[in-house]
């Protein structure tokens, strides 16, 4: 039986792809299983899935495997379409400056090819 999905993940150009190609294997298959779980559940626990402050419709997916903790960009078009951009190992508190901002680039640039 096929899984009903409320989401569905697309990738933008390969800021993304970048990043997930230099984790181990347990850390994609933990990326897999949340992406699916977000396409999958009609509302996502902010475990996994967080809106980031201070910011207008920039989120994070949320990933740990082990002591590992990893951060992904990403925003919503049209509702349903979860758009993926950046990844980052999490080392701090809170996510870095810079890549928030790299992910508001990102998603100007994607909002700007969209017109």
């Amino acid at each position: 039986m096929k899984k009903q999905r409320h989401r569905q993940i697309i990738f933008y150009k390969n800021y993304f792809e970048e990043f997930f190609l230099k984790q181990k294997e347990k850390v994609k298959a933990k990326i897999i299983w949340t992406f699916d779980l977000i396409e999958e559940l009609e509302r996502v626990p902010e475990t996994y899935l967080k809106h980031i402050e201070s910011t207008t419709g920039l989120y994070e997916v949320r990933v740990q495997q082990g002591s590992d903790i990893f951060r992904i960009f990403c925003f919503f078009d049209q509702g349903r379409l979860v758009v993926i951009m950046n990844g980052f190992q999490k080392k701090t508190q809170k996510a870095p400056k810079q890549e928030i901002e790299k992910a508001l680039r990102i998603k100007e640039e994607y909002e700007q090819e969209r017109k």
